[in-house]
This record gives structure tokens, sequence and C-alpha cells, in this order.
């Protein structure tokens, strides 16, 4: 069993928040972060940057995020517009995404 500060992929998976305050949508995992910064332009949510916190990197935590943020969008009728290197390849590997995008 991992010890309290030792990370595990199977234990604690939170869901997506949208933190408006700070313009980022963001997932919890273990007690870290995996972000992806916003700015609404003209109603679209454009995607800067993705990042998550480097004990969760490797660890598929972008990943989830990403499909968190496309479940998002398309539960509220919102339109992404990917600019950070991540976010469009994650794009391009999940197709079946590509209806949230501008």
């Amino acid at each position: 069993m991992p010890s309290k500060n030792e990370f595990s992929p199977n234990r604690s998976r939170g869901d997506m928040n949208d933190n408006k305050d700070e313009q980022r949508f963001e997932l919890e995992e273990n007690g870290l972060l995996a972000w992806a910064n916003y700015r609404i332009r003209d109603g679209v949510y454009v995607i800067p940057h993705v990042e998550a916190d480097p004990p969760l990197r490797g660890t598929g935590a972008a990943d989830r995020l990403m499909a968190a943020i496309v479940a998002h969008a398309r539960a509220n009728k919102l339109i992404i517009e990917p600019r950070c290197s991540y976010a469009r390849i994650w794009f391009k590997r999940h197709p079946e995404a590509c209806d949230v995008l501008a």
C-alpha cells in the first residue's frame, strides 16, 4: 500500500473542476493537479496550455483531463480551440471528440 505522500495512479481520481477565477480546468488526483488554462474569446474556450504536476506526468492524468473537458464542453454546449501542442495532438488522437472544436 502506498504511503500518504506516494503517488498511486489508481487512487483518488477526482472530477474535473472549472476554476473560473483562475480560468482553468482542473483535475485533482492524489492531492495533485492536472490543469488546462483557458481564455474565452467570442464564446470559444481557447486552451493555450495543458500541464500536470510532475508526479502525475506519464500517468494519463492529462488524457483524463482532456476527456473530462470534452464531456464538460458537450454538456454545456461549449466550443474548444486547442492552441497548446498537447491539446492539439490529443484531439488528433481522439477524432471522436472533435465535435467540440471551433
